[in-house]
Formats: structure tokens, sequence, C-alpha cells
């Protein structure tokens, strides 16, 4: 198995798997739990893959989801991403450009007014919220 976060030297790399198409998100050889726990939150699905004595493990978006559907919370998932320091790179086919906007602006928001969101419950992580749609 090919991973491209370790041969382009990024933390994770998002691209699309053409059959059926798939939002992928490869991480680096050795990436801190963090970076899973991260990914997860933000809604991506983590698969290892057992590869004799080593354990591989990639992420997609959840397969349910058509493929822009996928693009959006991979889209979202970035500036998240970025923001906790981790080296992203996102092909064209999968970046959006206002989905990745709205997630930058959501996260000012965020930090401007951390009143307004409602406290997590004690012990339980951080998740982010789903993108939402609307018409």
């Amino acid at each position: 198995m090919t991973n491209l976060a370790d041969e382009c030297g990024t933390d994770a790399e998002i691209y699309m798997r053409p059959l059926p198409p798939t939002v992928h998100v490869d991480t680096r050889t050795g990436a801190p739990a963090a970076l899973y726990n991260l990914l997860d939150q933000l809604g991506l699905q983590r698969h290892p893959v057992q590869q004799g004595d080593q354990t591989l493990t990639f992420h997609t978006a959840p397969l349910q989801l058509d493929f822009d559907e996928q693009k959006h919370v991979a889209t979202r998932a970035i500036p998240d991403l970025l923001l906790a320091g981790y080296k992203i790179n996102s092909t064209p086919t999968v970046f959006d450009e206002p989905t990745y906007q709205q997630a930058a602006h959501d996260i000012r928001t965020r930090k401007a007014n951390p009143a307004a969101q409602p406290p997590a419950p004690a012990g339980a992580p951080s998740r982010s919220a789903p993108a939402r749609r609307t018409p």
C-alpha cells in the first residue's frame, strides 16, 4: 500500500480514490494518535490495515455520503488540522474553496466568541459538528 503522506513529506494527504469515487486521507507512518483522533472528531472514518507486522492507518470521508458531501467533510476538516499544526495537502479534485472559507470563518467566530459555544460535557472529547448544507 502506497502512503502518499510519506512520499510527499506531509502529515496527511487528502485525495480522491476513483472506484468508487471516495475521499481518502493518508497519514504519515508513525503519525501521532492525536492526529488520528482529530481526524475522527472531524467526521472522517478510521481504517487500520494490517500489513505483515505493521498496521497502516488511513481515513475516508463517510462512505454513505455522495462524493460532493464527502468533499465538504474533508474540506471542512482542513482549517482545524492546520490550526492544530499539521502539514496538510489536498488535491484540487477534493478541495472546495467556499466550504474551506466557511469553515475558516466558523473557527474565527468560535475564537472571537467562545462563550457562544455550549460547553462540552465533562470528560467528553470536543467534536466538531458535521457540515450542514442548505438549499
